[in-house]
């Protein structure tokens, strides 16, 4: 039985990851191919872009809305997704940093923001 949840759990690993290399691909492609006067990316945009390429591998949504949750207002979700990134190795800048967690708070928690 074991066997077999890792053997899923690695098939789908590598589906994600073959989904968000074609993901990247069509951005790399059609992205070039945008407005040169478009507006900035919104930070819950790259926040997302971030999250869905460095993150969602091993969250899924139940990791943000569990019982015994870390994240009980916007200074811990900022913390937390500082100590993520720190914890993989991913060295975001503070901007990243905030872009994911307003990213998240949009999404999931909706706490009032300090910036």
């Amino acid at each position: 039985m074991l066997r077999n949840i890792v053997s899923h759990i690695t098939t789908s690993q590598r589906h994600n990851r073959f989904v968000q290399s074609i993901l990247v691909a069509v951005f790399i492609v059609f992205g070039n191919l945008a407005d040169a006067n478009a507006q900035p990316v919104r930070a819950v945009a790259r926040g997302e872009l971030l999250y869905s390429t460095h993150c969602i591998g091993c969250h899924s949504a139940q990791a943000h809305w569990r019982d015994k949750k870390i994240v009980i207002d916007w200074t811990s979700l900022r913390s937390e997704v500082r100590r993520w990134q720190s914890n993989t190795g991913l060295a975001w800048s503070n901007q990243d940093i905030a872009e994911v967690a307003r990213y998240l708070n949009a999404l999931y928690y909706h706490y009032p923001t300090a910036d």
